[in-house]
């Protein structure tokens, strides 16, 4: 059964979970961002580097990415109390706590945002704030490795390969899995860890992953659920990629894909 309300004290999922093993898991995509809207500017202009105003942790939510948030809180209210999250834990990117934020200010939940290190995006290295055009021109010799590696072993100097990231989540997703009477949890994080957490959870290869990456642009504000009644166990995929809640208010539906170019060559 669904466990009841309660405030999370400490940071992350160890103290929401760790008596209870979660029963549904919702993930949201941060709202657009500047560094979303700079981002698609800078690749359409072929400029070489992204202006963002700030490091990537602290970029925040464009106009656009704050409307999204509260068209996602007004949806969240509509779930049955006895039906909602009762630990919301978010990256702590800014873009995507303001997210979290919103929406749960806008649900009206009683529950208190935490943030985990483990769920921030990607770290990029010596290839943030350029575009692909960028890392061609300033990087030739980190370009050619990556296509010959692809996106999901490629780390670039000081950064993270998508197998990176995979580490750190499959910690955060394994403190799902106590046993006990079930926690409904929510992670608001972003694009490349809900695509990583589909290979996590449904133990997807290699090839798998990388052809969802390809074909697939995860949408700002958009939810994906998993479900499993007895709270152990493997999940089931009950939505993917949904951003219905947006179309309903009116909300502009961004996508802001990374790189479709995943594949080794």
């Amino acid at each position: 059964m669904a466990a009841g309300w309660s405030r999370v004290e400490n940071s992350g999922l160890t103290q929401a979970v760790r008596e209870a093993g979660a029963v549904e898991l919702i993930l949201v995509r941060h709202g657009e961002s500047e560094g979303n809207v700079a981002a698609t500017q800078a690749s359409r202009a072929g400029a070489d580097v992204i202006e963002v105003p700030a490091r990537d942790a602290d970029v925040t939510l464009s106009r656009t990415g704050q409307d999204q948030s509260l068209a996602l809180g007004r949806a969240l209210a509509s779930i049955p109390e006895e039906l909602r999250p009762d630990a919301v834990v978010s990256s702590p990117y800014r873009r995507a706590f303001q997210t979290a934020e919103i929406a749960v200010e806008t649900a009206g939940w009683p529950v208190k945002v935490r943030t985990d290190e483990r769920l921030r995006d990607r770290e990029l290295g010596i290839l943030d704030m350029l575009t692909r055009q960028g890392v061609d021109r300033r990087h030739p010799d980190e370009a050619e490795r990556r296509l010959w590696l692809g996106k999901f072993y490629y780390r670039p100097p000081g950064g993270e390969s998508w197998a990176d990231v995979v580490l750190r989540l499959r910690s955060v997703l394994a403190e799902l899995n106590n046993l006990g009477s079930g926690h409904r949890v929510m992670l608001v994080c972003h694009d490349a860890l809900i695509l990583l957490a589909r290979y996590v959870l449904e133990g997807m290869t290699e090839a798998e992953v990388l052809d969802l990456a390809a074909g697939t642009s995860v949408l700002n504000a958009s939810l994906t659920r998993y479900v499993r009644p007895e709270g152990q166990g493997p999940w089931a995929l009950e939505s993917f990629n949904v951003a219905d809640h947006l179309i309903a208010e009116g909300v502009e539906v961004t996508e802001h894909a990374g790189d479709a170019n995943v594949h080794p060559r």
